[in-house]
Order: C-alpha cells, then structure tokens, then sequence
C-alpha cells in the first residue's frame, strides 16, 4: 500500500515530498482521492478517537488516530478481508532492509492475535494488524498513547472491541523520536487499491468524540479539523460535520456540497462533552 500523506505530516524531505506529489496527480481515474481532516489539539500522550464507517469499498483504510509518528485504524483490503491496523514509522527512505538496527522501530508488546512486520515503499517502520470484520455501521473506538523513554518514544495501540466490551491492548511499538510525545493528530480515508474500477466506488465515514490527553494531565476535546487531500486533481470529495461529527466522503457521484478543500470546521460549542468512560491506564 502507497501512503500519500507524507508531505501532509512534515516528515520527509522536500524532493520525497515532491515525488509523492506527482505520484498523487497521476491516479486521477485509477483512484479516489484521498481525504484528511488536520486536528487542532496540543501535544500530548494520548489520543482517542472514534469511526463509524458509512460506506466501503475493497481496498479502503480509514484511519481514526494519525500522528506525527504513525496512524491508526481500519481497512479493508482488496480481497474484502477486513484488519485493524497500527503502524509506527522509522525512517523517510523506502527500503526497509537499510535502516540501521539501533534506529528501527521496536516491538515492545503484542497481543497473540496481532501480526507484525516491517513496511517499506512509504517511508518505512513496523505495522501490526489483527483480524477484525468489522461492520459498516458501526462504531469502533482507538486509544494510542506515549510514553518517552529517553530519545525514544513507546507508542501503544488499545482498541475498543464492542463484542467484548473492553480494551484490547493490541500492541506497542518504540521509535526514534529524540523525546517527543504525540502531535500532528489527523484522520483519513484512502484508496490503495487504486485500479480504475475502485475510483467509481464511495466510501465515507465519520469521526467525532475525539480527546487529547495533554503532557499535564488534562483531557482536551478535539473540536476543530481542516478539510485536506493528497493532490490528485479529481473534485469529488467532501467533508462536514453531521450529527456532532466530523465526515469524510471521496469517490463515485460524490460533490462537494459541504466544506471546501482546506477550509477549517468547528464542532457547535454548546455540545456537552465527557472524556469517555473505562479508557486504559494512560500516563
């Protein structure tokens, strides 16, 4: 899977991010656009989200937790096959094999149903997915959080299982980071199946009760999000905010009905809003 968020998340040099651009410009036709909403929330050591997914198609990530150091969610594959998956970056070159040792990412933790491995093709790191059907429809929930471990950083995926009614500590990953918590949050849908026939199909999903615990201890809601997408030119793309929250549409008969590209959007501040209950133990 190519990722085309790179440039969006400022971890790559300047000739990368130009490459990956003209990579975008070339899929008009052969894939849906993808689509992000930029948050506006502080530093912090963890950050939660929701998504309920309203229409897919095979080939599909919907990402709930993006950050500066990896992303978080859900996809279905081109087969339909359907994963939670969490991915942890190391490095902004694409072979996986030349990172040194001492700088790759390090699996501290994994669930026995989790899977693990190295990606490359897209800056690289370690990825870890576990087999989920998951239901258009319904709501899943995702909690990442960090812990700074001297010029490393432990990142802990949590997932919240509606069958089982608990968290599902699915793994943890220890990057380079030079001492740095979470920032740069966002989420995305993407295309990566990109073979014409998918750029017909629609897929939306929404993304709301999202909270950033800050480096005091405060839980903060995310109440803001910029509406962005990679740089294929095709206009059928939306984003806005339907019942309290966020969504994102790309693909198909999709029009722009709603908030225009790179235009920012605020939940209505007269919501109440609680830090969702029986979270894991954060920082």
């Amino acid at each position: 899977m190519r990722r085309s968020m790179l440039p969006l998340l400022g971890i790559v040099s300047l000739a990368f991010s130009t490459v990956l651009l003209k990579a975008d410009e070339r899929l008009e036709g052969i894939a849906c656009r993808s689509v992000h909403l930029a948050y506006t929330a502080g530093e912090g050591v963890a950050f939660y989200n929701e998504v309920t997914v309203e229409k897919s198609a095979p080939g599909t990530y919907f990402c709930a937790c993006g950050w500066n150091k990896g992303y978080y969610g859900i996809q279905e594959k081109g087969d339909g096959k359907k994963v939670v998956i969490f991915s942890v970056w190391d490095s902004n070159q694409n072979n996986a094999k030349a990172v040194e040792d001492d700088k790759r990412v390090k699996m501290l933790y994994k669930d026995e149903k989790v899977h693990v491995g190295r990606f490359g093709g897209e800056g690289t790191g370690g990825q870890s997915f576990l087999d989920y059907d998951w239901k258009v429809g319904e709501t899943y929930r995702f909690l990442v959080t960090a812990k700074v471990d001297g010029n490393r950083t432990e990142y802990a995926g949590f997932f919240g299982v509606p069958e089982e009614k608990e968290w599902k500590h699915l793994i943890t990953f220890s990057t380079v980071t030079e001492g740095k918590n979470l920032g740069g949050y966002y989420s995305f849908v993407e295309d990566f199946k990109r073979d014409k026939v998918s750029a017909t199909k629609v897929r939306t999903a929404r993304y709301g009760n999202a909270w950033v615990k800050s480096v005091k201890g405060d839980w903060l809601a995310i109440t803001k999000a910029r509406f962005t997408a990679d740089k294929n030119p095709v206009t059928n793309i939306n984003a806005g905010i339907k019942d309290g929250r966020f969504f994102l549409t790309t693909g198909g008969e999709t029009k722009n009905a709603d908030t225009k590209l790179n235009d920012s959007m605020e939940l209505p501040s007269e919501t109440k809003r609680t830090v969702p209950e029986g979270l894991p133990k954060t920082n």
